[in-house]
């Protein structure tokens, strides 16, 4: 069977995406590996009406209702390659399944590299976390830090002066701070540590305790941790999308890219901030741009 759009990916953008589609009377082939970035937090937040969801929960109500549309279909497997054809694209997977149609919407997302300390996964998604805007309320008037070895440790430090005064800025071994910035948090009280972070500690996700290369540790109750992002699929040489610097996917308001019939929404394109609601609206985004498309090659 030949559908009119494929979509990889069934996070929040790919499953918005295949609901716009399926109400649009559409054919829709929604490809997911089942394997969700946010799978190992506890509750997502920020979107109206369902905030504090546990993206389980979020998944199957949203699966629940998109498959409700007679012409979607949830196919679980994993995308290893796409081809251009004379009708469009043809989608190979991991099950042997091929899959093909007109339009391809990517929306697989970001995988996190997060340096490798010891005791990191015993807090991830339970006091240490990614985005203050997502978690930040829950560690509120706590002790927290801001971890990351990169520039933009500044900013989180910044921002977590939302939720808390007590916060001490790590850069995990590396001397990213200018001269003004450091003044600046000197002024307001922020300690800096330099040296690299070697562990975490604490009972029960709660974390207690973080130790440095120097042999120093503090007392902290929580924090943010800045891993360094990758797209989790990337077909730019076989379709010939244009991507970012940072490995996104460029495209314009609606969610198109550079090439013919390729589109894309939520983290795959670096949609930003990196939520649930930014990447649902992105994926109804580019549904829309789809059935534009569709409608106007069906016309001629």
């Amino acid at each position: 069977m030949s559908y009119d759009c494929a979509i990889v990916g069934g996070g929040p953008a790919g499953l918005n995406a295949a609901l716009v589609l399926g109400r649009a009377r559409r054919t829709v082939a929604l490809l997911d590996a089942n394997q969700p970035r946010n799978g190992v937090t506890h509750a997502s937040h920020g979107f109206l009406t369902r905030d504090g969801v546990k993206p389980a929960e979020f998944r199957r109500v949203a699966y629940e209702e998109v498959l409700r549309y007679p012409t979607v279909r949830h196919i679980q497997t994993e995308v290893m390659d796409i081809r251009r054809t004379g009708a469009g694209f043809l989608l190979l997977t991991s099950t042997g399944e091929r899959v093909q149609a007109r339009k391809l919407i990517v929306a697989a997302g970001l995988k996190d590299a997060f340096p490798p300390i010891e005791g990191f996964h015993n807090f991830y998604g339970k006091s240490l976390f990614v985005c203050p805007f997502c978690d930040g309320w829950e560690l509120r008037d706590q002790k927290l830090a801001a971890i990351s070895d990169q520039p933009g440790v500044f900013h989180m430090a910044k921002m977590l002066l939302n939720w808390t005064r007590d916060v001490v800025v790590c850069t995990n071994g590396r001397d990213i701070l200018t001269a003004e910035q450091k003044a600046q948090l000197a002024s307001r009280n922020i300690p800096v540590v330099h040296a690299p972070v070697v562990a975490f500690s604490g009972q029960n996700g709660r974390l207690e305790r973080i130790y440095f290369g120097n042999g120093t540790q503090i007392e902290r109750s929580g924090g943010f941790i800045a891993p360094l992002q990758r797209p989790n699929a990337r077909f730019e040489e076989a379709l010939g999308y244009q991507t970012t610097p940072n490995g996104g996917m460029v495209i314009d308001e609606m969610g198109r890219t550079t090439a013919a019939g390729v589109y894309a929404a939520g983290d795959s394109a670096y949609v930003m901030p990196s939520q649930l609601i930014h990447a649902a609206a992105s994926g109804s985004k580019a549904a829309m741009a789809v059935v534009a498309d569709l409608t106007e090659e069906d016309w001629r």
